[in-house]
């Protein structure tokens, strides 16, 4: 699936930078292939706007803001944060400024930390909710924030496959001697995607038994996956002795081929008893190892179940192409192959074909 020729994505809500980052004055971020401009206006909210000046289409992200606007670099004129010209150096004072000095704003807010932009006035899902966040049971801890060249539903795919741990992170806490997965408790299918709940005895290596608090050589771990459509998740790992870790991670898409992950967790513990430092470390090494696969795999990860083989465990990713194929066919889409070709006939038997079981 091609997710720039899907216009229905477009009405998602996907983090795009973390607020922090527009301290230092405005910045860029492309967005399914539409080059965005934000920055903090003058209520202290983040805003987003088209980055190309309406006059002669110079970055505006090359500016600065000023009054709480931004400003463009090339001739000065001046966009508040919905997208109207308020300050045209060049006109006489008190001449009044054309209503078509404009460019497109977009719908910006900020939540857990980041600037969240849909590019679309009608969002069809809200942003997720995480209880945690609100709670002063668990801390914050921001991990990660990085492109990757990989495919928005290849990677979220990724995270709801119970199988490849064993092997992929082999280095990390997989047991290849103990390759097949525990099958999987439940799966419930949500207005927004799907809840999946399972479990998974895991190794823990050294850091990864400091990080935990334990001694075990191995431990269970007790999995809540929740799939936010299109391309985010929220893993809810909960051990034996109490210990909650729950990580967010969106695979925003910049375009076809490239994804940016925002990675943050939530942990029911202090810093006293595992440092910040040491669990980035050690979810670092997880990414990074899932990211070497991930890079070389086809960015456009298929919806027809015929063009790919499958096994049991593959049940979240089918059900994942199963919804999404049936968004496109809501909107009148379909999936568009890397040569051009239609697959509007694929897409109806999409629908048809049974999730393995």
């Amino acid at each position: 699936m091609l997710t720039t020729q899907q216009p229905v994505l477009r009405r998602f809500w996907y983090p795009v930078i973390p607020l922090d980052n527009l301290l230092s004055g405005p910045q860029s971020f492309t967005l399914l292939e539409e080059p965005l401009v934000l920055w903090i206006d003058e209520n202290g909210q983040p805003a987003a706007l088209r980055d190309r000046c309406c006059h002669r289409s110079a970055q505006l992200s090359k500016g600065m803001v000023k009054d709480g606007c931004v400003r463009c670099p090339y001739h000065g004129w001046q966009y508040n944060s919905s997208g109207t010209c308020v300050d045209v150096p060049q006109l006489d004072a008190g001449a009044a400024i054309p209503k078509t000095y404009r460019v497109e704003a977009f719908p910006c807010v900020e939540r857990y930390g980041y600037v969240w932009v849909c590019l679309d006035n009608n969002p069809l899902q809200p942003i997720p909710e995480i209880p945690e966040f609100a709670d002063s049971n668990f801390r914050f801890i921001h991990e990660f924030y990085e492109p990757w060249k990989v495919g928005g539903l290849r990677a979220i795919e990724n995270s709801f496959d119970s199988a490849h741990g064993h092997f992929v992170h082999a280095s990390s806490w997989g047991d290849m001697s103990n390759p097949q997965p525990p099958p999987i408790d439940d799966v419930t299918e949500t207005d927004f995607g799907f809840v999946m709940k399972h479990w998974l005895e895991v190794l823990n290596p050294d850091l990864q038994k400091k990080n935990l608090g334990i001694a075990a050589e191995k431990t269970i771990r007790t999995n809540t996956r929740t799939w936010y459509m299109p391309f985010a998740r929220t893993l809810k790992i909960q051990y034996p002795n109490g210990l909650e870790h729950l990580i967010f991670t969106a695979y925003t898409p910049i375009d076809d081929q490239h994804s940016q992950v925002v990675q943050f967790c939530l942990r029911n513990d202090t810093e006293t008893e595992a440092k910040a430092a040491d669990i980035i470390a050690f979810d670092r090494q997880v990414t990074a190892e899932d990211r070497v696969i991930l890079e070389g795999t086809d960015y456009d990860a298929p919806l027809s179940l015929a063009e790919e083989q499958h096994m049991a465990s593959d049940r979240p990713g089918i059900l994942m192409r199963h919804r999404l194929a049936k968004l496109l066919k809501e909107h009148g889409e379909t999936e568009q192959r890397r040569s051009g070709a239609s697959a509007s006939s694929a897409m109806d038997k999409i629908l048809e074909e049974a999730v393995i079981a």
